[in-house]
């Protein structure tokens, strides 16, 4: 009698959607060097999963992205703006004040 093993078939859509669910994660270091010194190493980190799985480990960086993302394009737009006219206000305050100092200065050279 001979003993039957279930086999289990694994498309890339199988393979694929598990690996999105759980991540999988790639390290490695590449080191460059001449007569025992390091000259150059680079640190290599890739994770491939899904948006969601990324987002429950704590990895969201793409929706701060200008370049990626509208949403934070213009957010970075509208801190530049608010940015901007903070300095403009503090630069009309400064020459406001510039201009008292100098009126005084005028006002006590002519007496």
């Amino acid at each position: 009698m001979a003993v039957e093993h279930p086999m289990q078939s694994n498309t890339i859509v199988d393979v694929l959607e598990k690996v999105l669910d759980k991540g999988v994660v790639i390290a490695g270091d590449i080191r460059v060097g001449i007569a025992d010194v390091e000259l150059i190493t680079i640190k290599i980190r890739l994770i491939v999963a899904s948006v969601d799985k990324a987002k429950e480990i704590g990895m969201d960086w793409w929706e701060n992205d200008p370049y990626l993302s509208s949403q934070a394009n213009q957010n970075a737009y509208n801190s530049l703006e608010n940015e901007n006219k903070e300095l403009r206000e503090r630069l009309q305050a400064l020459e406001e004040k510039q201009e008292v100092t100098n009126n005084r200065l005028n006002l006590s050279e002519d007496n």
